[in-house]
């Protein structure tokens, strides 16, 4: 029992330290992810969505030094309880996402590594059971230091650990895993190579065959069937090829642009998911480095959810010289982790970003 607790130890604390560190990376992207949880129609609880970054960061930071605390052995009975307890937490939030088909990806590891919801579930039952055998084997988990190290690196873990939560906050995270990070060329993103592989799909059409109702399955070919036609549902078996980038969009009110845009030689994009909670400070940066970036031959546009009203008031409140231009909210968010937030383009491929923080860093 002693070395199966030792072995589920290392594992358990190396697992949650690299899990919340990635989360931690970007707490801003799990806070969204959190959201999506707290929705109408996943746990229906909207009233935790004001909350969801605080929550974010504090998760996170707590699965960080877990981890630490259990490679450490500091507080043993605490750590393995409270790990307990998170797992807990966490196996009911996969199975529910899973079972009912409400998120399809839980971020347990960010944007690094995408997980189907069952395999997600599957990992937290592992850990779960992992966690029960420390549990049981709690007697075995002693400090590898003396009392005094032990608590200075439990602090430090600490105290590092949220210190650097706050810095991606205030800037952008450290390590950009998405499909919109410097170097990625935008349009070729979001292309399918010809001989990718295509969904595979399951139609089961249900017919009304001499008063009774039965079901064929196909692969999308209409059944030849002496009946009542009924209904029919489609399931995906495999998704095929899926682009890295799939939702991308510039739209006017009349037309889609994103072709247009991405092959401009120099373009500054302002993200603002949502126009009426960007920060003010930030929005109130925008003049002076747009008109400068104008007055340099760039071209500047505005990318948001919001509707036009909005678009006009923000423009006339900050007397800004750019038009905005429609894109998905979520997409806007994935772009850049700030509201505002300036990624900086040639051709479509993303040679700069910045949050709205370091505007004037950026070297145009």
């Amino acid at each position: 029992m002693k070395y199966i607790t030792h072995i589920s130890r290392i594992f358990v604390g190396v697992l949650f330290i690299i899990s919340g560190f990635i989360k931690l990376n970007d707490p801003l992207g799990f806070s969204y992810k959190l959201q999506e949880y707290f929705g109408a129609d996943v746990l229906n609880m909207e009233f935790m969505i004001p909350y969801a970054l605080l929550l974010s960061v504090f998760v996170v930071v707590f699965e960080v030094v877990l981890g630490v605390f259990l490679l450490i052995g500091y507080k043993p009975k605490f750590t393995v309880y409270s790990l307990l307890a998170m797992i807990v937490f966490f196996t009911f939030l996969t199975f529910y996402s899973a079972y009912f088909d409400k998120v399809k990806d839980c971020g347990c590891f960010g944007d690094a590594l995408k997980l189907t919801p069952w395999e997600s579930f599957t990992k937290d039952v592992i850990l779960l059971v992992l966690i029960l055998i420390l549990v049981a084997g709690l007697r075995h988990i002693k400090p590898l230091f003396t009392k005094l190290p032990t608590t200075v690196i439990a602090l430090l873990s600490f105290i590092v650990s949220l210190w650097f939560g706050y810095h991606v906050l205030m800037h952008l995270p450290a390590i950009d895993f998405r499909a919109y990070a410097i170097g990625k060329n935008l349009p070729k993103q979001m292309e399918i190579p010809e001989n990718a592989a295509k969904p595979v799909l399951e139609y089961t059409w249900t017919f009304n065959v001499n008063g009774e109702e039965k079901e064929f399955v196909t692969n999308g070919s209409y059944p030849t069937v002496e009946g009542e036609y009924v209904g029919v549902e489609t399931k995906t078996i495999d998704e095929g090829y899926v682009p890295p980038i799939q939702d991308f969009s510039i739209e006017s009110e009349d037309e889609n642009l994103t072709t247009y845009f991405m092959e401009k030689d120099k373009l500054v994009m302002v993200a603002m998911y949502n126009i009426t909670t960007a920060e003010s400070d930030g929005v109130a940066k925008l003049k002076a480095f747009t008109d400068q970036a104008i007055k340099k031959g760039y071209t500047v546009i505005g990318l948001t959810s919001s509707g036009e009203a909005e678009k006009q008031k923000v423009k006339q409140d900050y007397n800004l010289n750019f038009d905005f231009y429609l894109c998905d909210e979520k997409v806007v968010k994935t772009i850049v982790r700030a509201n505002p937030g300036i990624v900086i383009l040639e051709k479509g491929t993303v040679v700069n970003k910045a949050h709205w923080n370091d505007i004037e860093d950026i070297e145009l």
